[in-house]
């Protein structure tokens, strides 16, 4: 037992408890309530983006299965999308990071604007699913990822932070 305590990191473990208890009520309680057109910023792509990067293929996607979970308890018309989609997404940023690009915030919110638009589409389909076919939807998709850019890049910097110390 205490070879098992020594190799799980339990100050790793509170400090990423914390990111995903301030990124999930960032986004139900402040982001939530910007809306621009109808549409509100999501966060939570972004997130799953820094942690897969900082934390790698392993830790990334553990710790976004949790979000997930949460996220979708927040989200009343979401069963399980979120806690399907955040690993995947942090299991493709910690992939793309090993071995294509760099760790800096460029490539950060270049791989965030590509989950962001994964997230918006997947939402779409979703909707579609359900309903008919409206044009309105592909604009939703565009405004959503764009409008989310700018507040995903708070996502970056505690991962960042923490993947040094």
């Amino acid at each position: 037992m205490k070879e098992l305590l020594e190799k799980v990191n339990v100050h790793k473990i509170l400090r990423y408890a914390l990111f995903v208890f301030l990124t999930l009520m960032a986004q139900n309680m402040v982001f939530g309530r910007l809306r621009l057109f109808g549409v509100s910023p999501m966060i939570l792509p972004a997130a799953a983006a820094a942690l897969g990067m900082f934390e790698g293929a392993t830790w990334g996607p553990v710790i976004c299965l949790f979000m997930g979970y949460f996220a979708d308890m927040s989200f009343v018309e979401n069963s399980i999308f979120f806690l399907l989609l955040l690993p995947v997404l942090s299991l493709l940023s910690a992939f793309v990071s090993q071995f294509f690009i760099n760790r800096r915030f460029f490539a950060f919110m270049g791989i965030t604007l590509a989950e962001l638009l994964i997230t918006a589409l997947l939402q779409m389909l979703k909707t579609l699913a359900g309903d008919a076919w409206s044009s309105d939807m592909l604009f939703v998709v565009v405004f959503q990822t764009l409008w989310s850019m700018p507040f995903s890049a708070l996502a970056y910097f505690l991962p960042e932070r923490w993947s040094r110390s």
